[in-house]
């Protein structure tokens, strides 16, 4: 235990908490989102058949569905001894992704430059970071 919270000390993890706090205010956003159109619109529970509020809900039941696996990725890295670079790329990758499909998503429920440039962005950095995770966890 000694050594893995010396490895997970230092610039690492302070680079993963800090792409961990943007992606959970990320989430706050998009609920707080849900929040307002259901006051403004007077809706206590499920959509209220209103196009936006659906719209809103799925934005943020997307970005939930996706954000614990970055995060995980994001807290398991540096206590594995990841390079910082690569902290920085994933979540540089997770957060962006899940930005831009956000926006997408909000816009259209069709296919947009948004979307699909945050799911690649998003995919990529789940699969990546898995890889990671596995090459740290057993050929290091």
């Amino acid at each position: 235990m000694e050594k893995l919270v010396q490895i997970g000390s230092g610039h690492a993890l302070g680079i993963a908490a800090t792409y961990a706090a943007l992606i959970i205010l990320l989430g706050v956003v998009l609920a707080a989102r849900v929040i307002l159109r259901r006051r403004g619109q007077q809706i206590a529970l499920g959509d209220g058949d209103d196009k936006e509020m659906r719209r809103r809900i799925r934005v943020h039941g997307n970005f939930s569905e996706y954000a614990p696996f970055i995060l995980a990725i994001l807290i398991l890295l540096p206590l594995l001894g990841a390079p910082e670079w690569l902290i920085h790329v994933l979540g540089a990758a997770g957060l962006t992704g899940r930005v831009l499909h956000a926006i997408g998503l909000s816009k259209t429920a069709g296919v947009s430059v948004g979307r699909l440039g945050g799911m690649v962005l998003t995919f990529s950095s789940l699969v990546f970071g898995a890889i990671a995770l596995l090459v740290l966890a057993w050929f290091r």
